[in-house]
């Protein structure tokens, strides 16, 4: 199977730019990035609501000073 090189990918861009237009090509990437981390989770089981929070902090009890 061939490879694709740099070459490869600027005309499959050009191509998708043409097809799908400067307006659409964006949202396109988007949903597939979304698409592709929601099959990720799903595959390898991890949840958001599942991820450990970070534990408390030893020592320091008091609050971070304010910024005003």
């Amino acid at each position: 199977m061939p490879e694709i090189g740099i070459a490869g990918l600027i005309v499959i861009l050009i191509v998708a730019l043409l097809v799908f237009g400067p307006k659409r090509l964006p949202e396109i990437g988007r949903s597939l990035g979304k698409g592709m981390r929601e099959f990720k989770d799903s595959i390898s089981g991890e949840d958001e609501k599942a991820k450990p929070e970070l534990p408390p902090r030893s020592g320091d009890k008091s609050p971070p000073p304010s910024a005003s």
